[in-house]
């Protein structure tokens, strides 16, 4: 009798075994809404659950335990999912780890507090990054000078630039638009708050954030930018001590030697560029290499390369 009862209950716990299921997230075509499914990744994440990323696997998916509430989240947000067994999961895991296979499964454990530099007048439309964050129901907080100033930034895990003008330029918009009300706004607005933080400058007050934001990074926190931010920064960092600014931004003359006195060993990413001191031309610098590649566009080409996610 004992042999029969021995017998059912390694029979059950295979059974069991075999039926205990992970939930899969694809990000390949099959996948109908794949901002939604970062979102469903974070808040996974916030359950304090494990979630593997698979890189390179079906678009870069998600695998998680399985759990009804998860299951009922994805059919909320309409994110495609796939039930998979433990032994289905093992054999995909087992898949990406071969050495021959450029793919590879990374471990996250805890999901990052995020902070978009943004500033409080910014328009719910003008900041695609604030918009892509919200509609993938991804919790961020929006910071600006003031908070990064009084050493908030260590709080996040996570730091994301924009449109961001760093050389107290106001993003070179003077000669299109210092008529328009939203410019003049956006002017007073950084001019009070410098003066309120006891700076003479708008630019002396950025060039002071950028420092801290170096600190951040030094310190292990990541920071990403994009547009305006990610030349603006470079060159307020290049610039420090330095005035960059013409008399419409700052209410006195530029340094007519401003570009001889940049300091390159304070940049993240370039160097050896040459400021626009124009104040009516829309660029910051060299950097940016619209005006200066001349590629029509039926030639212009640019190739695409599998992500390195082994070797």
């Amino acid at each position: 009798m004992w042999r029969k009862s021995l017998f059912y209950s390694i029979f059950c716990l295979f059974f069991m075994q075999a039926q205990a299921i992970q939930l899969l997230i694809p990000m390949d075509d099959s996948q109908r809404n794949h901002l939604k499914s970062y979102g469903i990744a974070y808040w996974v994440l916030q359950h304090n659950v494990e979630v593997k990323w698979l890189l390179n696997y079906r678009g870069g998916s998600f695998l998680m335990q399985h759990y009804p509430e998860f299951e009922n989240e994805c059919v909320v947000r309409g994110v495609t999912f796939e039930a998979i067994t433990d032994a289905q999961a093992s054999a995909i895991l087992n898949e990406i780890a071969r050495p021959e296979v450029n793919q590879d499964a990374v471990s996250m454990n805890k999901a990052p507090k995020i902070a978009v530099y943004t500033p409080p007048n910014k328009l719910p439309w003008d900041d695609a990054v604030t918009l892509v964050l919200t509609y993938a129901e991804i919790e961020y907080d929006k910071i600006y000078d003031e908070e990064i100033l009084e050493g908030k930034l260590k709080d996040y895990d996570w730091l994301h630039l924009h449109h961001e003008d760093f050389t107290g330029q106001f993003g070179k918009f003077w000669r299109t638009y210092q008529h328009m009300p939203w410019y003049q706004q956006d002017v007073s607005i950084n001019q009070a708050l410098a003066e309120k933080l006891g700076f003479l400058k708008v630019s002396e007050m950025k060039e002071m954030v950028t420092r801290e934001m170096d600190k951040y990074v030094l310190n292990g926190g990541f920071m990403f930018a994009m547009c305006a931010a990610t030349d603006t920064y470079d060159i307020a960092r290049a610039a420090a001590g330095v005035d960059i600014c013409g008399p419409m931004f700052d209410g006195d003359p530029a340094d007519p030697d401003a570009q001889e006195k940049l300091d390159f060993s304070h940049t993240f990413a370039f160097h050896n560029f040459k400021l626009e001191m124009d104040p009516n031309i829309y660029e910051f610098s060299d950097i940016d290499a619209t005006n200066t590649r001349k590629v029509v566009r039926e030639n212009d080409y640019f190739t695409l390369f599998e992500f390195s996610a082994k070797w």
